[in-house]
C-alpha cells in the first residue's frame, strides 16, 4: 500500500509539473500574493550593466516576467532560474528570488539599515530595528532542478535554495559580525536517477570568508542532508510534490517547522546567540554568539545552486548552460519552484 500511495503521489506530481510548464495567467503575482514588503532579483540584465535586474517594491506591484516570475493558471507563483544568466556580485549562481524589505516603499531608509531589517532580541541596539525576529511561512512544490552537472560530487549539484535568512554584509567589520552569512538556507536536491529528492536546511557558521571553519552544517528534513547521495526513496519529496516550511525567529531562537501530507511534520530549534547547534550540542568552531550581532532579512523563491563555474568543492559543479532560455530549458539546465503560499510577518511566541 505504501508503494502504491507513493507512486500515486509521483504521478500526480508529474501531472502538476506539466500544468505549470504550459499554463500562465495574465495576472501579475502581486495581485494574488501580498508582496508589499518584497523586491525581487531576476536572472535578466535589461539595462546591460552586467548585473541581474532588481525590481523595487513599488514596481513589483505590476511586475511579472514571462519566463522567470509569473502566476500559473492555478494561481501559483512561479520562480525559475537557468544555470547560466546574470548573477549578483558575490555569487556564481542565478536566482529569481524575493528579498524582504521591511521599509516597504519608504526608500528614505537604507536597504542595509536597521529600519529595513530585523535582529534578535539580544543584539545591541535591537530596539532600533524595524522588527525583533520575524516569521516566514511558505507552501510550495519544486518543479525542476538542473539535471546535468560537470562534477556530480559537488554538494550543491542538482539543488536549489527555496528559502533563507541572510545577514547584511558590512564593508568593514571588527565586531565578529557583518560577514553576510546565512543562518539558514532551505534546499531541495534531487539526483537525476532518483524518483524523489531531499529537503534539508543548512546553517552557516558565522565566520569570516577566509576562515577555514566557515562552512555549512546540514540537517536532513525529508530524505537526506547534502552530504548523503543515497536514494531517499519514499522518505524523499518528489518533483511537483507540495510541502511547507515555517521559519520563526522569536527573541533569540530560530524555530523551524517542515510539513508534508505524506511524511508528516518535522521541527528544529536553533539558537542564534550561542554555539549550540540544532541538536543542543556545542559547536566550538562557530562564532561564540552565532548571529547575535547581525542585521537579518528573509529571502524566498528559487536560487539555483547549479553554478556553471568549475572548481568542485561544495559549490562549483560546472553545470552546463548556454545563456539562451529556450535552449537551456529544453536541456533541463534550470531550476524552478511554484509557491501556493508565501506570508511574512512578526515572530509568534513559542512556549
Amino acid at each position: 500500500m505504501k508503494q502504491i500511495l507513493f507512486a500515486t503521489v509521483c504521478t500526480l506530481a508529474a501531472m502538476s509539473v506539466g500544468m505549470v510548464a504550459t499554463g500562465k495567467s495574465d495576472t501579475v503575482p502581486a495581485e494574488v500574493f501580498d508582496l508589499s514588503e518584497w523586491n525581487i532579483t531576476v536572472p535578466v540584465d535589461t539595462n546591460k550593466d552586467k548585473k541581474p535586474d532588481t525590481v523595487t517594491v513599488k514596481k513589483l506591484k505590476k511586475y511579472a516576467h514571462p519566463d522567470f516570475f509569473y502566476l500559473d493558471e492555478n494561481g501559483g507563483m512561479v520562480f525559475a532560474a537557468p544555470n547560466k544568466a546574470a548573477t549578483t556580485a558575490n555569487s556564481s549562481n542565478t536566482r529569481s528570488e524575493l528579498r524582504h524589505m521591511l521599509r516597504g516603499t519608504n526608500t528614505k531608509f537604507k536597504t542595509s539599515g536597521p529600519k529595513n531589517n530585523f535582529a534578535v532580541e539580544a543584539r545591541k541596539g535591537s530596539d532600533e530595528f524595524a522588527r525583533i525576529g520575524g516569521r516566514l511561512d511558505a507552501t510550495l512544490k519544486v518543479d525542476h532542478v538542473a539535471k546535468r552537472a560537470g562534477d556530480a560530487s559537488t554538494k550543491a549539484a542538482y539543488s536549489a535554495v527555496i528559502g533563507q535568512i541572510h545577514a547584511v554584509k558590512y564593508d568593514k567589520t571588527s565586531s565578529g559580525f557583518g560577514y553576510g552569512n546565512e543562518p539558514i538556507k532551505i534546499y531541495y536536491k534531487k539526483f537525476p536517477g532518483h524518483e524523489t529528492g531531499s529537503v534539508f536546511w543548512n546553517y552557516e557558521r558565522n565566520l569570516a570568508k577566509d576562515d577555514p571553519n566557515r562552512t555549512d552544517i546540514s540537517y536532513a528534513v525529508f530524505g537526506n542532508n547534502w552530504s548523503n547521495s543515497d536514494d531517499p526513496g519514499d522518505q524523499g519529496i518528489a518533483i511537483g510534490e507540495e510541502f511547507s516550511y515555517t521559519i520563526n525567529v522569536y527573541k533569540n531562537m530560530m524555530y523551524l517547522t517542515f510539513s508534508n501530507e505524506r511524511l508528516g511534520t518535522k521541527t528544529f530549534t536553533k539558537s542564534l546567540v550561542s554555539q549550540h547547534d540544532a541538536y543542543g550540542e556545542i559547536d566550538p568552531l562557530d562564532n561564540k554568539y552565532s548571529y547575535g550581532g547581525d542585521s537579518l532579512y528573509f529571502k524566498a523563491g528559487i536560487y539555483n545552486q547549479c553554478s556553471t563555474k568549475k572548481g568542485g568543492g561544495n559549490w562549483y559543479a560546472g553545470c552546463p548552460g548556454t545563456g539562451d532560455w529556450a535552449t537551456d530549458k529544453a536541456n533541463g539546465d534550470y531550476a524552478q519552484a511554484t509557491f501556493s503560499k508565501l506570508t511574512v510577518g512578526p515572530a509568534t511566541p513559542v512556549e
